[in-house]
């Protein structure tokens, strides 16, 4: 596959006379790709059956006649006030029963039936239309963006009746599937079970988790009802924008729809509110982002996208709009980040967008232009890019040797149940990731239900709390190190404690006999260095005992390839336990400079300066923001 750039525009929100000239200046500047029309329902059929069409076919012929290709957007992100008068109860509910009312976007239900058939019909009537003319296509926009995944509305709650009535076929199944005999919550009929919300004290776990399973079907079962609707007539590859750390739903389930999957990569808004990093990282890196955040998402998108291929649909060129705070980036990010995605394997990197918008929530949000069409700071940087993939064209794609499991099932899991303030799967799972990068080492993502894991020499698991047969099988196969824990295999689907006791796996001798949970302000020491947070196991165990805490109890174990990690390392132990598996896999870790990260693609060994000053590193003087390749 091309290195491409693309760019987001919304020809509704500009006279149309000006449209030649930016299509003209998008491929002046070495854009290939446009993706335009996934807010525009109001604009396509202004009251219910008046179709409006014909503006946006001229403009995908200004765009395509300017040598451009376009992404054609579904517009059911932004249902028009019409729908909302049609069907007054598609409007989502959050927790405590209030509706999320019209006034921006995503304000539906992903269970209302007449909206999805509404959802189908527009995607149909464009596909139909525009189906021979466009390239590729973009499904709906940012599907649990705004929290908007979750939905206790009178739809969702007789779409999840059905759903369990499915799974179980009976109510005494469900009983004893649930463990309903705990305070008498038994049922008689599948109509008698209400959403898990509003309950006086928690709801039982199972009942959430089953919730949360459903609900990632229903965003599944939206998304493809407009993909079958597309491929009535067309043939172009279909994709989704997926967000950083959005897991209300399977984003797995989803990919296995289209071809491609896409993110929106926005570096600085994500820093303060979602990555976790501490007061002192979130200042050092305030203008140039985490240095691990977007790769981790580069690599987990790899592999939801068909045969790994995954876009960048948005790219931050500038400051936004939405974060806790908003600074510029430092000079050069830009370009910075769209070679760390082309790294990472990127087809395309799009920035979102062309022009800042004057008008309406968004107008603090940079784009490539500004309001006043003059060239905006990404601008230079973009065309930078433009012409230096002239000399590296092609997407390199390697298999890397760490594989790392990341699974939103267990994400459900730990939220449900987290036993402790601060007991996150995601961020157990992304902090291993950290640790890997620090290390120098390559990671691919790999789903939950991976059957197949040769070619890797060390393999991660951290937190899957129940263990798929796929992968349990694979792992028995392998010849790889294996590191699983904490909380591996801890639990049933139904979230029940599994008798044999965790983590039950086959050639490992570990039975977890107590867990308890730290306050997040009191760590406890691993006897060899660093502390252990949050999450701990007493382990019953006749395995070698690698790690120990202060008073010589096992915190980890090793049994040939297999090794059981029982607490939540700190970055210090977490280097060194990774450090020892990496060098046992027969692999090279490196101890990377706090600002350094390289990824190896095959052929090429590419080099990041996330930092705010310049880097000596591997003999070369590397700027700050600054990014080199050479030959791996």
């Amino acid at each position: 596959m091309k290195r491409t750039l693309g760019t987001c525009y919304y020809p509704e929100h500009w006279p149309e006379d000006i449209w030649a000239k930016d299509a003209t200046r998008m491929a002046d500047l070495g854009l290939t790709w446009v993706r335009i029309g996934e807010f525009a329902w109001s604009r396509l059929e202004p009251a219910p059956g008046d179709l409006q069409f014909d503006w946006l076919d001229r403009a995908i012929t200004t765009l395509t006649d300017a040598g451009l290709k376009v992404v054609l957007g579904t517009p059911t992100a932004t249902p028009p006030r019409w729908m909302l008068t049609k069907h007054p109860n598609m409007l989502a509910v959050d927790a405590e029963g209030r509706p999320r009312k019209f006034g921006s976007r995503r304000h539906y239900c992903f269970s209302h039936e007449g909206y999805r058939e509404e959802s189908f019909r527009i995607t149909r009537l464009l596909a139909e239309r525009f189906g021979k003319r466009v390239a590729a296509w973009q499904t709906d926009n940012e599907y649990g963006c705004h929290d908007t995944t979750i939905s206790y509305s009178k739809a969702a709650e007789n779409a999840f009746r059905d759903w369990l009535a499915q799974k179980y076929q009976s109510t005494d199944a469900l009983n004893r599937a649930w463990g309903n005999v705990f305070w008498s919550m038994e049922y008689t009929s599948f109509d008698e079970i209400d959403l898990p919300n509003l309950t006086v004290t928690e709801p039982n776990p199972a009942h959430i988790l089953d919730f949360r399973r459903f609900t990632s079907d229903q965003v599944a079962r939206f998304n493809q009802a407009q993909v079958d609707a597309i491929r009535a007539y067309s043939d172009a590859p279909i994709s989704h924008n997926y967000m950083g750390r959005v897991t209300e739903f399977d984003h797995f389930d989803v990919g296995r729809q289209m071809e491609i999957a896409t993110w929106d990569s926005y570096p600085l808004g994500f820093l303060e509110d979602r990555v976790g990093a501490s007061p002192e990282d979130q200042r050092h890196y305030a203008r140039q982002g985490d240095p691990d955040f977007q790769a981790f998402h580069h690599d987990l998108y790899r592999a939801v996208g068909q045969d790994g291929r995954w876009w960048v649909m948005e790219q931050q060129p500038g400051p936004v709009n939405w974060a806790p705070s908003n600074p510029a980036p430092l000079p050069g990010m830009v370009r910075f980040w769209t070679w760390e995605a082309f790294a990472h394997g990127a087809e395309c990197v799009a920035y979102f967008r062309w022009r800042q918008a004057p008008f309406a929530q968004e107008q603090y949000h940079a784009g490539l232009l500004r309001p006043d069409s003059t060239e905006a700071e990404g601008f230079a940087e973009a065309a930078k890019v433009a012409n230096e993939i002239k000399d590296m064209p092609h997407v390199e794609q390697a298999k890397a040797p760490v594989a790392l499991v990341f699974d939103y099932a267990s994400q459900w899991a730990w939220e449900t149940q987290p036993q402790g303030t601060g007991c996150d799967y995601f961020q157990l799972v992304f902090e291993t990731y950290k640790g890997l990068r620090q290390l120098g080492l390559s990671v691919d993502i790999i789903p939950p239900d991976t059957g197949n894991l040769g070619g890797y020499e060390l393999i991660l698991a951290p937190g899957a709390i129940t263990l798929t047969d796929p992968f349990k099988s694979a792992i028995r196969a392998t010849d790889a190190q294996v590191i699983l824990g904490p909380r591996t295999n801890a639990k049933t689907a139904e979230l029940s404690i599994p008798v044999p006791l965790p983590p039950a796996i086959d050639g490992l001798d570990v039975t977890i006999s107590r867990v308890e949970t730290l306050r997040p302000d009191s760590p406890e020491p691993f006897s060899d260095g660093g502390n252990y947070k949050l999450w701990r196991e007493q382990i019953e165990t006749a395995a070698d005992v690698i790690e120990a805490d202060a008073k010589g109890q096992p915190l980890m174990v090793r049994a040939h390839n297999f090794s059981y990690l029982a607490a939540w390392p700190n970055p210090v132990a977490m280097q060194r336990i990774l450090t020892r598996a990496a060098i046992a896999a027969g692999l090279d870790p490196q101890d990377l400079p706090k600002d350094i990260r390289i990824r190896d693609t095959g052929q090429t060994r590419f080099a990041f300066n996330h930092g705010p000053e310049p880097i000596q590193f591997d003999g070369y003087n590397i700027p700050a923001a600054g990014v080199i390749w050479h030959p791996a």
